[in-house]
């Protein structure tokens, strides 16, 4: 049995429908709301929700048997990759490194927003920690006041952190701290 998306009862043979753009699987009743979508009868409804574009998914959420996809990150650890492992990450005393670097200079934060052609009151913000600034503005302070923003390596509370056994599996005994 089938829960239908728009009202929940169970249905045994869902019909899929079109509403504002957005594919349905319904029962019967909740037909009436959009318009029905024929498909062809090699393709399964499961198949909407697959990032495989060639695969016919059997209605269980499996991945293809073609195997191409790495969306399993089980087999060999590896992990899929994001838009987050391209960007450079930014140090967490940011605020403090612009304004030693500004202070240092001569400089006070209206004379650098003046060389940098930027507010003087995104200089404020930055420095009070108020606001992360723009890729553009990072590599501005970077070239005018001689300071890398970019953080070094990971994080300080990844590399502190030596939990887990040798063989890459972490319990729950290896994350959490007590408090005796």
């Amino acid at each position: 049995m089938v829960q239908c998306e728009m009202c929940g009862t169970e249905t045994s043979s869902p019909k899929t429908i079109k509403v504002e753009g957005a594919k349905l699987d319904v029962c019967s009743s909740c037909t009436e709301f959009g318009t029905e979508v024929k498909q062809p009868s090699s393709s399964s409804s499961s198949t909407k929700y697959s990032t495989d574009s060639g695969s016919s998914g059997s209605g269980s959420g499996s991945a293809a048997s073609g195997g191409s996809t790495s969306s399993s990150s089980s087999a060999g650890g590896s992990r899929r990759q994001d838009m987050f492992d391209d960007m450079d990450e930014l140090a967490t005393d940011y605020d403090d490194l612009v304004r030693n670097a500004r202070e240092d200079a001569g400089l006070s934060q209206s004379e650098l927003a003046n060389e940098l052609n930027e507010k003087a009151s995104l200089i404020r913000k930055i420095e009070r920690g108020d606001t992360l600034p723009s890729d553009q503005v990072q590599s501005k302070l970077e070239s005018f006041l001689g300071v890398d923003l970019s953080a070094e390596g990971g994080s300080a509370e990844d590399s502190e952190w030596s939990g887990g056994s040798a063989t890459g599996s972490y319990t729950l005994g290896d994350v959490v701290k007590r408090k005796d």
